[in-house]
């Protein structure tokens, strides 16, 4: 049985049409994001899911259940369902461990496990006023998991978050999963702090899900220019230019080379540190084509070849 099942949900807020029919199923422990540009009906998608909104059509089921809306029931939410929205708040003047003791279901040794997989077991004598963005959010996740919840819905764990605090949630959601065998959804807005984490990803576009696949599949294999581009740099190549393929060839920076030999000719036209790599634009045949090198020295205007590293095609019109 689905641990989570969204069945044709519609929202509308006036004349606008927020959500268009969004299915999806959810297993127990499977891992699975939803991305997307903003005001593509994320987030409202996330609260209906949750019982924290109210959809004008369809159903949500969790555990064989009716998730209700706001206006079905008196108090929102659903039993079971964990959610932590982008705006967290803690109380003033209280102290840390003070915050955590409220509606805390588990015994004191659970606890102290719990706060080490949040990575705030330091921080429990401090006051709620001395913490860090990335504390603060850590601690109001731990909250949320105190409950002991089967299902932990997050909406946009990683936006306003350095990189530190980045990396560090990423750390505690990956053990949260493992650790404490609980269900995550999460939405991002930026797709590559997902894609090594999740199980499946929903991309929306327009309050519809326009792919739903793997992460692999997502990233090489997309349905459409705009699900491309979420994930970053691309070419879609207009002409048969490497032979033995067709016009629309869709091509990732790092699925071409330049070659010492053989390839075909073009010119340098740009070339950018961007840290772990160099990325050229070349031109060929009119074409500008993305590109990844490992060291940089080349000077722009100078001619190059360009090979392709596999035979794994994939075609956008």
């Amino acid at each position: 049985m689905n641990l989570l099942q969204v069945t044709d949900i519609r929202k509308k807020e006036g004349q606008e049409e927020v959500l268009k029919g969004i299915s999806f199923t959810q297993q127990s422990l499977q891992k699975i994001a939803i991305a997307g540009e903003s005001g593509s009906g994320k987030s409202t998608l996330l609260k209906i899911v949750a019982g924290l909104g109210q959809a004008s059509e369809g159903l949500v089921w969790f555990n064989g259940k009716k998730v209700k809306g706001i206006h079905e029931k008196l108090m929102p939410g659903h039993p079971g369902i964990a959610y932590l929205s982008q705006h967290y708040e803690l109380r003033n003047n209280y102290r840390v461990e003070e915050e955590l003791a409220y509606a805390n279901l588990f015994y004191d040794e659970d606890s102290e496990e719990l706060y080490r997989i949040c990575r705030i077991d330091h921080l429990l004598k401090r006051w709620t006023t001395q913490l860090s963005g990335g504390e603060k959010q850590r601690i109001s996740l731990a909250r949320q998991l105190a409950t002991s919840p089967k299902l932990l819905v997050l909406d946009e764990p990683f936006s306003n978050l350095d990189l530190v605090h980045k990396q560090t949630l990423k750390a505690v959601i990956a053990d949260i999963g493992e650790k404490l065998s609980i269900t995550i959804l999460l939405v991002s807005h930026d797709p590559l702090d997902i894609l090594s984490w999740a199980d499946e990803i929903i991309l929306m576009k327009d309050g519809g899900i326009v792919q739903q696949a793997s992460p692999e599949v997502t990233y090489r294999q997309p349905a459409s220019p705009y699900a491309a581009g979420l994930f970053g740099r691309y070419t879609i190549l207009k002409q048969s230019i490497f032979p033995d393929t067709q016009p629309g060839l869709f091509l990732r920076p790092e699925q071409v080379a330049i070659v010492a030999e053989g390839g075909i000719p073009g010119t340098l036209q740009r070339l950018d540190f961007i840290g772990h790599t160099y990325e050229a634009e070349v031109l060929v045949n009119g074409e500008v084509i993305v590109v990844h090198i490992p060291e940089g020295g080349m000077a722009v205007g100078s001619e190059v070849r360009l090979g392709l590293k596999h035979r794994d095609y994939w075609y956008l019109g």
